[in-house]
């Protein structure tokens, strides 16, 4: 049976859209149920209607700081549409400790940076500043703490000399358009195992193919 899955976000949504395309295969191991943002002018949510799939609006600031309460709005959403699985697409807000760990293991973040590398905002300038010559994007599971986590997946791409941090997010996007829908294909397989800080993959095997920037003759 099909896991059921809810995309949270609070933007464009272009992960949103790379899971929804992903799981329209007929042999992918989850479906995605719902789509849940905490903005009523979030430009996914007309993406994810023109896709068949159900939205719903759980506004933000009627809550304020109280996080407690969203949450308790948000698990009823969730327990309406029988979910077994949360997929964080940019969704702006925050969760309490209690939350995440009623939900852990089954929560996914992305995030455009080689993490534990540059957590937080502004991934691409920090890679910038830092001087990197390799930067990339992260599906982890959620923890209390941001950007952190087991890592399930990574993808990789050169820093060019000339990039701006708008033009590395470009090519970085096209990464995390690849690594997420196989992260939520390991999952809901259930071809993940968590042990600790650590996750392994049942099967799995690791490229053998290097990434080099610059390119070493």
């Amino acid at each position: 049976m099909k896991r059921r899955v809810a995309i949270l976000i609070s933007g464009r949504g272009s992960n949103m859209a790379a899971l929804i395309e992903a799981a329209s295969a007929g042999d992918f191991p989850a479906e995605i149920a719902v789509v849940i943002s905490n903005r009523a002018d979030a430009a996914g949510l007309e993406r994810a209607k023109a896709s068949g799939i159900a939205i719903e609006i759980i506004e933000s600031k009627p809550f304020g700081k109280d996080r407690a309460a969203f949450e308790t709005t948000l698990e009823a959403k969730l327990g309406q549409y029988r979910i077994d699985l949360i997929c964080l697409g940019g969704f702006m807000r925050l969760f309490t400790a209690e939350f995440v760990q009623r939900w852990y293991g089954r929560m996914l973040n992305i995030h455009p940076s080689l993490l534990p590398s540059f957590p937080g905002l502004d991934p691409h300038g920090q890679a910038l500043k830092a001087g990197v010559k390799i930067s990339g994007a992260t599906v982890h599971f959620v923890i209390p703490e941001t950007d952190a986590g087991p890592i399930v997946i990574q993808g990789a791409v050169p820093v060019r000399d000339d990039d701006t941090a708008e033009a590395l997010s470009q090519r970085i996007l096209t990464v995390e358009h690849r690594i997420y829908p196989e992260a939520l294909r390991l999952l809901a397989s259930g071809r993940l195992r968590l042990e600790g800080e650590h996750c392994r993959i049942a099967g799995g095997a690791a490229s053998s193919d290097p990434l080099i920037s610059p390119l070493a003759k």
